[in-house]
């Protein structure tokens, strides 16, 4: 998920794979992600080992304007990408018993383009892991 901290507008990127993610993978989407948007990014990202093996090797390739920082240990209540995976899987998708497996990626990115249309719903994600979405301070409100 992006959020924009100026403009509060929420983005939910995605990538569907057949095989197991891997680090390689991990980076690769960040760093397409971070070309796509255009602008500096900080990551938010549990502490899957996958995702601390794709920090560490962002860091020491010297990946420029890419941060990372870390939920808790064990806190997927934090984490609003776990209640847009439930809603996906326990809403859109309930009850759906795909054919084959090019049935069932067509109907997971159906489900999850439509989460990308629907701002109530995205917000959610963000009050379920009570996220406040306030919008950034300019350098002269701070003052």
């Amino acid at each position: 998920m992006t959020l924009s901290p100026t403009r509060r507008q929420i983005g939910l990127p995605f990538q569907i794979h057949e095989e197991n993610i891997r680090t390689a993978t991990a980076v690769a989407f960040v760093k397409q992600l971070r070309r796509q948007l255009g602008r500096p990014l900080i990551v938010v990202w549990d502490r899957w080992q996958v995702h601390r093996s794709a920090a560490k090797q962002m860091a020491t390739s010297r990946t420029k304007s890419i941060e990372f920082e870390w939920l808790p240990a064990y806190a997927p209540e934090l984490n609003p990408v776990e209640p847009r995976w439930s809603h996906a899987k326990y809403s859109q998708l309930a009850n759906f018993v795909p054919d084959d497996t090019p049935q069932l990626k067509r109907s997971v990115r159906s489900a999850l383009k439509k989460q990308s249309r629907e701002h109530t719903l995205k917000r959610s994600f963000f009050k379920s892991a009570r996220l406040k979405l306030e919008p950034a301070l300019s350098p002269r409100s701070r003052q």
